[in-house]
């Protein structure tokens, strides 16, 4: 999950189904995931700076969106406190199709009654998609939020693509 830090700064932008998204990153590995809210990326009018990791990450998105890919293998660098890095080494292990709720993902980490903490990680995560945030769910498969892209209609997207039943 956590490649060594190379200096060379990177952006790419891609179309998706869920709109554009912009990757960021280096030559090591991919740091950022921004799925566009209302149309619009932070990224807007700067120069796409293409590395390989990224591209591949563009690959293996266009892989994943046409249904060919249940799984990423592009490695990432995400920065957070020890909670959230447990938190997202949590979300990597759950697999294409499946969910967790809250409370178990709280409980993995050693902090059962955290929910509100553990939500706070999950929507801190700064590589959606590649880190599978919206397979997380509450306990009755209701959809509770989610901070990429445009939110729920986002999340709805996403869990639809992968056939797992959701409220």
């Amino acid at each position: 999950m956590t490649p060594p830090t190379t200096s060379a700064a990177g952006l790419l932008t891609i179309d998706s189904p869920l709109g554009r998204i912009a990757l960021h990153g280096d030559g090591g590995a991919v740091t950022r995931v921004e799925i566009a809210t209302q149309g619009a990326l932070s990224s807007d009018g700067a120069p796409d700076a293409p590395t390989p990791v990224l591209t591949r990450a563009a690959k293996e998105l266009a892989e994943y969106f046409a249904g060919r890919r249940r799984s990423f293998t592009v490695p990432v660098r995400v920065v957070g406190t020890p909670f959230q890095q447990a938190i997202w080494q949590q979300l990597q292990e759950i697999p294409f199709g499946a969910v967790r709720g809250y409370g178990e993902l709280g409980r993995a980490t050693g902090r059962p009654t955290a929910g509100r903490a553990v939500g706070g990680a999950v929507g801190a995560n700064p590589v959606p998609l590649l880190i599978p945030c919206h397979r997380v769910l509450a306990s009755d498969a209701r959809i509770t939020g989610y901070s990429a892209g445009d939110g729920i209609p986002t999340k709805v997207w996403l869990l639809d693509h992968e056939g797992i039943t959701h409220r």
